[in-house]
């Protein structure tokens, strides 16, 4: 069956591969790509926990058939060993990437300087950053391969924290502005290129993130979003598909997102 929608044509025969894909917004972009283009689709999910990877594998499947081929792989992008060789351990089927979507990211705890843990600035930014920095340069030789000097996509998940710092954000919202500034530069150094560089910034989101962060204290995390309606994750997976989804000489370089009750990072009405 040929693809029905503008969309789906403009994803048919692509290779994407996502980070960080076993929960939260990773796993919801995974599911929504499968719908948009089901016929012809390939999908090399990653993150740690593998044997969650493995049942999302397995529920695309039922949901939308073999037109979609799923690749669960176990990654720790801050890691870098493992992303350096990464591309060379997926089967060969899987190496032609056309779209990656930098999710992988986290934080931890609520420290402020001088009191926060080392190794937590350690894991963020070997997270957030460098393993974000390590994806995109261990994908690029793929896309720059192409002919007329390359296509591709790289997708962010980047953050209304990096727009917009906030009391009890150091080490988080520094991270993703690192983000933002690396993919504004990357932009800029791909022009002669077809490969487009886009990013996805939003505002609240309500995935294991904030569970995480407050170290499941779950009392503390629930009080985050009290009073409050926020984003799923798959109203977040829906703009990053439709961004991979558009003609590709249109590029959607950034998107801010949040909430009706949020106009910044900092004004949010709470209805209590």
């Amino acid at each position: 069956m040929p693809p029905t929608t503008s969309m789906a044509k403009n994803l048919a025969g692509k290779t994407v591969l996502i980070t960080g894909a076993s929960s939260g917004i990773g796993r919801s972009t995974a599911f929504e790509f499968a719908r948009t283009s089901p016929e012809n689709l390939k999908l090399i999910i990653t993150a740690r926990r593998v044997d969650r990877l493995h049942e999302i594998a397995q529920q695309i499947r039922e949901e939308v058939g073999n037109g979609v081929k799923v690749y669960a792989k176990q990654l720790d992008v801050s890691k870098p060993e493992e992303v350096t060789g990464l591309v060379e351990s997926l089967p060969e089927e899987f190496r032609d990437i056309d779209i990656l979507v930098n999710n992988a990211g986290f934080m931890s705890g609520v420290e402020r300087p001088p009191d926060v843990p080392h190794e937590v600035i350690r894991d963020v930014w070997a997270t957030n950053i460098t393993g974000v920095i390590n994806m995109t340069q261990a994908i690029l030789p793929i896309f720059k391969k192409r002919p007329d000097g390359g296509k591709g996509d790289i997708i962010f998940l980047g953050s209304i924290a990096g727009r917009e710092p906030y009391a009890g954000g150091t080490i988080y919202c520094s991270s993703k502005a690192a983000v933002r500034a690396f993919s504004d530069a990357l932009r800029k150094e791909l022009i002669n290129t077809r490969i487009r560089v886009m990013t996805v910034d939003p505002g609240q989101v309500l995935t294991e993130f904030n569970d995480i962060r407050y170290r499941f204290d779950h009392e503390a995390a629930d009080k985050v979003y009290a009073g409050c309606d926020p984003l799923t994750p798959d109203d977040v997976a829906e703009v990053i598909v439709f961004t991979a989804g558009r003609r590709e000489n249109v590029v959607v370089a950034d998107t801010l997102m949040f909430p009706s009750h949020q106009a910044s990072s900092t004004h949010v009405h709470r209805r209590l």
